[in-house]
């Protein structure tokens, strides 16, 4: 008995003195990004080809990050100056976590490549469940040597470097997985302070949310300014320049209490519902989806009447979670369809505030890498 006592006794203090060693959150500025840095940024997006881009966005049947693979997806096709197709590295629908269910996708990549042999113009490169694919990484492979441009976002990063098209370059990606990023592809100069980094045909980016500005840009490379704000001012974005206060997202004491104590309160899980009709704004439903799922105390269900798939504002297949007719008020998430798609993610953080109090709300926001100002828009 004393050996045990005495044993619990030495792992709480292991424990105790491991959470202290941890660093307090940190307050930061993004510093400024210089006008001829911009400017080379869109000067390596542009299109090699005189033709229409096609931009294929991949993902793994088994579980690819569900705003990684929707948001791009939605914020490119509202833009209209490309042809966009969702992939699936093999038959069937891709998955989605930590919410959404699934997606019907476009074609797989075997499909992709028989109706466009000589490749896509951009390829979109989600977090996956996986990085080790080899069907995505070869691939990827022969869709670089074809001349694509691969844009990894967040954890996609690891999948690009799995694949060796991060040898020798700089990079960037989300937070919690630089480590093991830049321990498996040593020769990468990481940069901070960048939302994303574009080195030749290469871009990565910051965590979940950095895909809005990264399209954004992409959009402008593509169509020019006037047509990236348009698109801004839809999704009620300010600006999507590549500024970024890497130091301020990181393992912190409070972000390491705050999810222990929420896996700890086991017995308070909630079940949110959030209806899918046809038109769906997706940019909206996937980042309110993917923020309820990540506060270690809820998850996101998405609901229809039947099991078909729901075609969302630009044409995305979603296979509801559940099949219900409706859902109990108090138990349902609003994407504010009245308001832009990115305040809808402002105010549901803000709701997790006020459901689970405000630190909850900012590991949510860490896991996101979103630079949340906690005042409703």
């Amino acid at each position: 008995m004393w050996g045990l006592i005495g044993a619990v006794i030495v792992v709480a203090g292991g424990f105790g003195l491991w959470l202290a060693a941890l660093p307090s959150d940190m307050a930061a500025s993004a510093p400024p990004v210089p006008a001829s840095e911009t400017a080379a940024m869109l000067d390596a997006l542009q299109p090699s080809r005189k033709r229409r881009p096609v931009i294929a966005v991949i993902g793994l049947n088994d579980a690819t990050e569900t705003t990684d693979y929707v948001v791009p997806t939605g914020i490119l096709r509202r833009a209209d100056v490309a042809d966009v197709l969702m992939l699936a590295a093999g038959p069937g629908p891709v998955h989605l976590y930590p919410a959404l269910n699934a997606v019907e996708p476009d074609a797989t990549i075997a499909e992709f490549d028989a109706a466009h042999p000589d490749g896509a113009d951009y390829v979109i490169v989600p977090a996956m469940s996986r990085d080790d694919d080899p069907a995505v990484l070869a691939w990827l492979r022969q869709q670089s040597d074809k001349g694509a441009i691969v844009i990894a976002v967040c954890a996609g990063a690891k999948i690009v470097g799995a694949a060796g098209l991060l040898d020798g370059r700089r990079a960037t990606t989300h937070w919690y997985y630089l480590k093991d990023l830049l321990r498996r592809s040593p020769t990468i100069e990481y940069v901070a302070d960048r939302r994303f980094v574009i080195d030749g045909n290469v871009a990565t980016t910051t965590g979940i949310t950095a895909s809005v500005p990264m399209m954004l840009t992409l959009i402008e490379a593509v169509a020019g300014r006037k047509k990236a704000e348009a698109v801004a001012q839809d999704l009620g974005v300010d600006r999507w320049d590549a500024r970024h206060a890497s130091s301020a997202f990181r393992f912190s004491r409070s972000f390491a209490t705050t999810v222990l104590g929420n896996l700890v309160a086991f017995w308070n899980r909630d079940a949110f519902g959030i209806a899918l009709e046809p038109g769906i704004d997706e940019v909206a439903l996937a980042q309110v989806a993917d923020a309820w799922s990540r506060t270690y105390q809820s998850k996101a269900v998405t609901f229809a009447a039947s099991t078909s798939a729901i075609v969302t504002a630009n044409g995305i297949r979603i296979l509801p979670g559940l099949v219900a007719e409706a859902w109990p008020q108090e138990r349902t998430v609003s994407i504010f369809p009245d308001r832009r798609p990115e305040a809808a993610l402002d105010l549901n953080l803000q709701a997790i505030a006020g459901r689970y109090g405000q630190r909850t709300a900012r590991v949510v926001a860490m896991q996101l890498e979103y630079p949340w100002a906690e005042t409703v828009p």
